[in-house]
């Protein structure tokens, strides 16, 4: 895996990113949502205050620090793995436990990618600003043990994953495409991490060695793997805050 590439690259790649970032990255997350799919600011917070301490972000950032693409991860936690909680409501009313069980999910071990939010105005960079937040994400759910992911997914958007990006799902048992929260259609999915990079591989070599492997992404600055570890983010946030109540102080 390469090191981070020159300083000099347009946009950074974050893992786990400060507070103020992180109100940032909220702040673009509900805002693309607002506007792709219509949903209300205060209905997008109030989806996702009970995952806010269990929430991972991947960010990018440009230049000028201003946030334009962001990932979320909900981690397991007390609240639950989001769709999974939502795949046992309206519209799907699904046994979602024992669906998540038989296809052989360990919910201790499985990643929920809850949300993708890229911004406009990025042209021709928007392909390598998607792909490194698909990229870090492969080497968080590596560096942190993760063995399967799980999405509820516009299926516009799942096609586009197959497509363009190698990334191939399955619906969990019972479930199809149905009308959520301003998407037309779409379907709680999963995915065994260890089939996924299989399959990507054999399938579109392409996007294995773009978002796998993170060749091509030369116009973002990646972290070092260390930098994606859970453990080592929060211990170095931790840090970076005791520093600064030190000085306000």
């Amino acid at each position: 895996m390469r090191g981070p590439v020159a300083s000099a690259a347009p946009y950074r790649l974050i893992f786990q990113p400060d507070p103020v970032l992180r109100a940032a990255a909220f702040a673009h997350e509900a805002s693309v949502f607002g506007s792709v799919y219509k949903v209300p600011y205060d209905f997008h917070v109030a989806e996702f205050a009970p995952y806010e301490a269990q929430s991972a972000f991947l960010v990018v950032v440009d230049q000028e620090e201003r946030v334009r693409a962001t990932m979320r991860l909900v981690t397991p936690g007390p609240a639950g793995i989001k769709t999974i909680v939502e795949a046992a409501r309206s519209p799907w009313f699904l046994e979602a436990e024992r669906a998540a069980d038989a296809v052989g999910l360990d919910l201790a071990k499985t990643w929920d990618v809850a949300t993708l939010a890229v911004g406009s105005g990025l042209g021709r960079d928007r392909l390598v600003v998607t792909a490194s937040l698909y990229h870090g994400l492969t080497v968080a759910a590596r560096r942190n043990r993760v063995t399967s992911l799980l999405m509820t997914v516009d299926e516009r958007v799942r096609g586009i994953l197959e497509t363009y990006f190698g990334l191939y799902t399955t619906a969990l048992p019972g479930a199809v495409p149905k009308p959520f929260e301003g998407s037309p259609a779409s379907t709680p999915v999963y995915g065994h991490c260890a089939d996924m990079l299989t399959a990507q591989r054999k399938l579109n070599p392409e996007a294995y060695r773009l978002l796998t492997l993170g060749v091509g992404l030369e116009g973002v600055e990646i972290p070092s793997e260390q930098q994606f570890d859970l453990l080592e983010r929060a211990l170095a946030l931790s840090a970076t805050e005791s520093t600064e109540l030190s000085r306000a102080s």
